[in-house]
């Protein structure tokens, strides 16, 4: 596994350093236009077997595209993990720097709200966004210093929750204006409840404000399976899981029509959310690879992998049937209910381990006027959830291929 080492520290210190120096390009000319002083910024590379853009911290616009790029070529897809609070997100980071790979830190709406505060008022999304944006800036304040590419990302965002995302870019613009760069590096809308069109021209409209500060567009096609967060899947057809090659071809058309725009697809190929023992998810990658060639064959091109995949519910899933997604052009796979379970496990352990010291401020098995506030400060039992949780996603990544990857 890969460690922070202090050339590392120095590798990220001088990332925080170049701050707008590697910052993404004017919004006029979009993803792929770059600066001599970006140039001169992204020269030296970072990372050994990435593009020279990428450089560790959050990552967005061309830097971000190069490192999806990779990952496809090389075949390994980047955990992409939910998160609720600044434990959860650095365990992430714990976790990516021990292995040697980028991650991609996730908000959900409900996290976003959690962040900011249960007890507030959530009229008009308010808190969500309010939250979301706050565990952003922590992201960006510290990133860096574990050395590794970071992705911010925001999951599912159905209809009716579009305001969220309208906050959270308005966000971005604004960071845009201030450092050349947006504040998150991606948004996933999900749409697949409304009619394809409907879905695509609603993604193509974000899509052209997205492409304008450098923000990636995650879509979705079909219908993950299962429940996650508000979004309750649990009883829909069970052929709107399983996406048809028309159907992406028809997205990739019309949001490749958004100039500077960039994309991934979130295909439905019998992935559901939830606990499932394995065997008990009918999982069918083979629809992303028809996918692809008929992608292909459309555009007449030689490119073998047209369209980036995205994996939304993994649960129940084998790693055969994980790995032959990825080798399909999947490049990101989204992580949940395990690290869920990890970060409780952890607690759980803890308190096992450590049960006679908790029962009380004073009095364990080695006296009862012992002290026993190094057992019961909060930071021990959280600290436990960090490390399990960080565990569990090394243990991801290796499915995932994304094992020393960087260098």
């Amino acid at each position: 596994s890969v460690c922070c080492t202090t050339p590392k520290m120095k590798l990220a210190i001088a990332s925080l350093l170049v701050g707008s120096a590697a910052a993404f390009a004017p919004a006029q000319q979009a993803f792929r236009a770059t600066t001599s002083l970006q140039a001169t910024a992204t020269d030296a590379k970072a990372f050994a077997k990435l593009p020279a853009t990428v450089k560790p911290g959050v990552v967005t616009g061309d830097a971000l595209v190069d490192l999806l790029d990779a990952a496809k070529e090389q075949d390994y897809a980047i955990p992409g993990v939910n998160v609720v609070g600044s434990n959860s997100i650095n365990a992430c980071m714990e976790a990516a720097a021990k292995y040697g790979g980028p991650i991609m830190v996730t908000f959900s709406k409900g996290g976003g709200q959690f962040i900011a505060g249960k007890s507030l008022d959530n009229t008009d999304d308010f808190a969500s966004i309010a939250g979301t944006i706050a565990a952003a800036k922590h992201v960006r304040e510290v990133a860096a210093l574990y050395g590794v590419p970071v992705v911010l990302h925001t999951d599912h965002c159905q209809k009716a929750w579009l305001p969220w995302i309208d906050g959270l870019l308005a966000a971005s613009e604004e960071h845009f204006e201030q450092t050349g760069e947006p504040l998150f590096s991606s948004h996933m809308l999900d749409l697949s409840e409304e009619p394809l069109e409907e879905n695509i021209a609603i993604c193509k409209e974000y899509l052209e404000k997205f492409a304008k500060v450098g923000i990636l567009l995650e879509f979705e096609l079909g219908v993950t399976g299962g429940e996650e967060d508000g979004v309750d899947n649990t009883d829909v057809d069970s052929s709107r899981l399983y996406t048809q090659p028309e159907e992406v071809w028809y997205s990739y058309q019309e949001l490749s029509k958004v100039e500077g725009g960039a994309f991934t697809c979130a295909a439905s190929f019998g992935n559901v959310h939830g606990v499932y023992a394995p065997g008990n998810v009918d999982l069918q990658p083979k629809i992303l690879d028809n996918s692809q060639a008929y992608i292909k064959e459309k555009l007449g091109s030689d490119e073998d992998k047209p369209m980036k995949f995205v994996f939304h519910g993994g649960s129940g899933s084998s790693v055969e049937e994980i790995k032959e997604a990825i080798t399909y052009g999947v490049i990101k796979m989204n992580i949940d209910t395990d690290t869920q379970w990890a970060y409780w496990d952890g607690i759980r352990e803890y308190e096992a381990k450590y049960h006679d010291y908790l029962q009380g401020q004073i009095g364990n098995p080695e006296g009862d006027d012992k002290p026993n506030k190094k057992y019961y400060d909060p930071r021990m039992a959280l600290r436990a959830g960090e490390e399990a949780m960080a565990a569990r996603l090394c243990k991801a990544a290796d499915d995932l291929n994304c094992v020393n990857v960087l260098n």
